[in-house]
């Protein structure tokens, strides 16, 4: 039971990339989803969920417009579509599934899935 995620690179500002978030061992058909990301030196912070219900994206305020959260159910996989990337975007991206939207969005690492990080670095 593990989440995989992939896709980061280096990447001028600008640009673009598209993260994968794979789920082998179970479904994320019935579970709210989650990207985070963590820059060296700050603290981890919440960029874009998507809710198992609606599947329409809430995105942080700083990649609003930039960035797009979705899903594959078929492939069992989740994407964020990074666009106009800037530098400040530079971190490790992390994918989250849980059950609990108000625990993937507020819980502070609590939720139960986790992939293991990707870093993008935007950069000239």
């Amino acid at each position: 039971v593990q989440l995989q995620a992939s896709g980061g690179g280096l990447v001028q500002p600008g640009g673009s990339l598209r993260l994968s978030c794979a789920a082998s061992g179970f479904t994320l058909d019935y579970l709210n989803i989650g990207w985070f990301r963590q820059a060296p030196g700050k603290e981890r912070e919440g960029v874009a969920w998507v809710s198992s219900s609606s599947d329409i994206g809430t995105y942080a305020e700083s990649v609003n417009g930039r960035f797009t959260i979705f899903r594959d159910t078929a492939k069992n996989t989740a994407y964020l579509q990074m666009n106009s990337l800037k530098p400040e975007d530079t971190a490790v991206y992390y994918c989250a599934a849980d059950s609990d939207l108000s625990r993937l969005q507020f819980g502070h690492g609590r939720s139960p899935y986790w992939g293991q990080g990707t870093q993008v670095t935007v950069s000239s």
